[in-house]
């Protein structure tokens, strides 16, 4: 299992005292009021930086972070992942899963045939829907609804599936 989510991503600067715009990969960006800090992963390190200021553009939140005063100080950090250890993540209901735990897990239908790996989750309006990859390299589309997902086991990465008439023709 993941330890460590990204809940953004800095875009850009924002004016010149260190502040950033972070585009959110979070479902609740007013998650980032409550942070006390942030791991910035840089491609070679990872940084804990504490979140002095929380403030909300249009669909960007602007960070500043304690020490990083200057545009020059934080600029290099553009493009660059903010992460929350599992600790620090949003607490879910039932029946709730990290995107990052799901990834990975092998799909079964219900009388245990391996259909494959869940590859990704897409984002819709209505519900998630679940790609997964097949040995023969083919896409199956799950909609992540009680009738088609029956059980989702993190611990052993297995995911049960009800595969409806006509899904894998």
């Amino acid at each position: 299992m993941e330890t460590r989510f990204q809940i953004g991503v800095i875009s850009s600067t924002h004016g010149i005292r260190g502040e950033v715009k972070v585009f959110p990969t979070t479902d609740d960006p007013k998650r980032f009021k409550k942070l006390k800090e942030v791991i910035l992963d840089t491609g070679k390190e990872e940084l804990v930086l504490k979140i002095q200021g929380v403030k909300f553009f249009k669909k960007f939140v602007i960070l500043k972070f304690e020490g990083y005063d200057n545009i020059n100080d934080i600029e290099k950090y553009k493009g660059k992942s903010l992460c929350v250890e599992r600790k620090d993540a949003v607490p879910l209901k039932k029946d709730e899963y990290f995107i990052a735990d799901l990834t990975g897990c092998l799909v079964v239908d219900e009388e245990g045939k391996e259909l494959g790996i869940l590859k990704e989750v897409l984002e819709t309006g209505a519900n998630d829907v679940y790609v997964v990859g097949t040995p023969d390299g083919k896409e199956l589309l799950f909609p992540a609804i009680r009738e088609c997902i029956r059980k989702v086991d993190i611990q052993k990465q297995l995911i049960q599936v009800h595969v409806m008439p006509g899904l894998l023709d």
